[in-house]
């Protein structure tokens, strides 16, 4: 048997947006500690041509209740990372996840009676 090369990636699988290790590890621990909230139950990612999608659901049969987004073309414009809402209305914008993501944790802090 001989061993074949590695066979590189396709233009069109390497043109698709995911993201970085470190950003699901933020992603990631925002949704571990709102799973113990009992605020989420579900998630799912998409990686697109121009943006990666991290959907937050409530149930699984739900639309998803947020949207966490990359759009690295608008890095130099708005800011890559988006938050948007169940109805579609963007919530945070910016270049750093961890600010962006601010807005969702904020959701955890309650005021004990």
């Amino acid at each position: 048997m001989t061993a074949h090369p590695p066979t590189p990636l396709t233009t069109r699988e390497s043109q698709k947006v995911a993201f970085h290790r470190s950003e699901l590890n933020v992603i990631l621990s925002l949704y571990g500690r709102m799973v113990a909230a009992g605020e989420w139950r579900d998630y799912g990612m998409s990686f697109l041509k121009d943006v990666a999608i991290f959907s937050v659901f409530r149930r699984t049969a739900e639309v998803p209740v947020y949207r966490i987004e990359k759009r690295p073309k608008l890095r130099l414009r708005q800011g890559q990372y988006c938050v948007i809402g169940m109805e579609g209305q963007v919530l945070k914008r910016g270049d750093d996840l961890k600010t962006v993501l601010r807005v969702l944790d904020r959701k955890l802090i309650r005021a004990v009676e």
